[in-house]
């Protein structure tokens, strides 16, 4: 069974970075696509970015230029590092496995300004 957690949120104000970490059990990210998605209060979950088998990262065009996506094979982790955090980045930030069928429980993130 695929699992994810979902760890590194937090507080920060506009302007600053964190960086999120996504660390796996019962599967190999790097066998594997893996998309960072955020869910804000009232709204539907979003695809933020996400990075393929062969390590192709592609991204929303609202975080293009301040998110990246990488993974490391070796600690079979993903992480979103998310710079110039603007208040509407707000959300609560999710780890999945594309087509798979489990979502963790996600790590709150909030910008203030």
């Amino acid at each position: 069974q695929v699992q994810v957690v979902e760890s590194g949120g937090g507080l920060v104000q506009a302007g600053g970075p964190l960086r999120l970490s996504c660390a796996a059990s019962g599967i190999i990210f790097s066998l594997v696509g893996v998309g960072w998605y955020r869910q804000a209060p009232g709204e539907q979950r979003e695809l933020v970015a996400s990075i393929t088998r062969p390590g192709t990262a592609t991204y929303a065009n609202f975080v293009k230029g301040r998110f990246t996506i990488s993974r490391d094979n070796a600690k079979n982790a993903v992480y979103l590092q998310m710079n110039s955090l603007k208040p509407e980045d707000t959300a609560v930030y999710y780890c999945h496995v594309i087509g798979s069928t489990s979502w963790g429980q996600g790590t709150q993130v909030i910008v203030s300004p």
